[in-house]
């Protein structure tokens, strides 16, 4: 090995224990700062703790045989909302519940309610044709129309009265 080897190695050697030194003075700064600035009373909240316990829970329990196996009863979510939507009890009604969220601002293509010159070429179609775009859903050049406007869980004949309350509202 070289003089000039020997020198570079010494002082590599030297730079390397200068920053370990370096690295170990910083953390333990930065130990003794936190000492003095943790809060220690938030580990022993009784909220703290309850909310630790909560996320860190097992979410596996197994059943055993002949054992009460009661506390394993599948629950709801506290804040879960079984609430289902109203259903509807006319054409009216309807309109403002569902339709009127796409046909009030004419959002996706649908035409808005109560405008005669976009409803014209439709009424022309026939009732039977807007019951059925209602009913099954349509795509057309302009926009979209879900079936039964998202709202499967309401029967034809409430559909086919809320087709019945825009058509009258564009004639």
């Amino acid at each position: 090995m070289s003089k000039q080897d020997t020198h570079f190695f010494n002082t590599f050697s030297m730079v390397i224990g200068l920053l370990v030194v370096i690295a170990l003075v910083l953390m333990a700064l930065a130990r003794s700062v936190a000492a003095r600035t943790e809060v220690a009373e938030v580990y022993s909240d009784a909220r703290y703790v309850a909310s630790v316990n909560a996320r860190t829970a097992p979410f596996l329990r197994e059943a055993v045989a002949g054992k009460d196996n009661s506390a394993m009863k599948i629950e709801a979510p506290a804040t879960a909302t079984t609430v289902a939507m109203a259903i509807p009890k006319d054409g009216a009604s309807l309109f403002q519940s569902t339709c009127s969220a796409c046909h009030g601002a004419g959002i996706a293509g649908a035409p808005k309610a109560g405008d005669k010159s976009a409803w014209a070429p439709r009424l022309a179609e026939g009732m039977p044709m807007l019951y059925q775009h209602a009913l099954q859903g349509f795509t057309g050049k302009t926009g979209t129309m879900p079936p039964k406007g998202g709202r499967t869980d309401l029967s034809d004949a409430l559909i086919k009265q809320g087709v019945d309350y825009m058509a009258q509202m564009a004639k």
